[in-house]
């Protein structure tokens, strides 16, 4: 596939997979619920919804097909430690997924650790119920800050365009599916969460205790909790009974789109996890 017809195809390619893994988490979680929800659809998802299609379209004006666009140049110009290296493809691809990935782990922690950033993650993590549309739940100008972030990485690794598309795909992929309000047998999620983080995995990172959100920053690839030691397997409290959700945003009116848009200028950083432990 060339850079032509990559550019062209990617959008369709991107909402293709998009709308067929959420609608498949969306009636998983409907038939299979993990959890019960404290609000009903019809007041939580038409804010989430509007939130990510808001972003869409910001990132349509502001930088559209970016990451692919950088990868594009960095294989004309030789951008990056991949390009430098000259490996073949089939080492090439899978290694710069793998590091887009640990890039994304890192950014991750760090919209955690920077009071600033913080202020903006923490709209995701003011939904008080965990399901699919708490994947698409990001303020606009995380979404933007977060696209350069990895334009940077992108150029950095020297990612060729075809990883980059692919590491997309399955990233937002992956983040509707550990987003889910989905049942998975134990034994199951035991074996998936050694491959690719599972809903009861990052379910704790969406936990009200300031511990157990310092931990599973992992949106794709579970290996780098492990590694970098924020893995943590289940909260205190256990799923059912777990709360999820910030402490200074706990009403029915902060679930709403317009207070989720001011969110990040209202109240104090509060007890941003990095720097907080119980």
């Amino acid at each position: 596939m060339n850079g032509n017809t990559l550019t062209a195809y990617e959008p369709l390619i991107r909402l293709g997979a998009f709308l067929f893994v959420g609608l498949t988490m969306a009636l998983w979680e409907t038939l299979w619920p993990r959890r019960p929800q404290a609000f009903a659809r019809r007041v939580r998802w038409p804010h989430n919804i509007g939130l990510m299609l808001l972003n869409s379209a910001v990132l349509r004006i502001v930088a559209p097909g970016a990451a692919i666009t950088v990868a594009l140049a960095g294989e004309l110009h030789g951008w990056g430690l991949l390009n430098a290296l000259g490996l073949p493809a089939w080492i090439a691809i899978p290694l710069a997924v793998a590091l887009l990935d640990l890039a994304i782990y890192f950014q991750h922690v760090m919209f955690h650790a920077v009071p600033t950033l913080w202020r903006l993650h923490r709209v995701h993590h003011t939904d008080l119920d965990f399901d699919v549309t708490t994947g698409t739940r990001f303020h606009p100008i995380e979404i933007v800050i977060s696209t350069a972030i990895k334009c940077a990485a992108v150029a950095a690794i020297g990612a060729p365009a075809i990883a980059v598309l692919a590491f997309e795909v399955l990233l937002n992929g992956t983040t509707l599916f550990n987003h889910a309000n989905a049942r998975l047998p134990q034994a199951v999620d035991r074996l998936l969460r050694w491959f690719v983080v599972t809903p009861d995995m990052h379910r704790v990172h969406h936990s009200v205790v300031h511990n157990e959100t310092n931990s599973n920053f992992g949106f794709n690839l579970p290996w780098w909790d492990r590694f970098f030691g924020t893995y943590l397997a289940q909260p205190a409290a256990g799923h059912p009974a777990m709360t999820i959700g910030v402490d200074a945003f706990r009403t029915r009116e902060d679930l709403r789109l317009d207070r989720l848009l001011v969110q990040p200028f209202r109240e104090s950083a509060g007890g941003y996890a990095i720097n907080y432990r119980q």
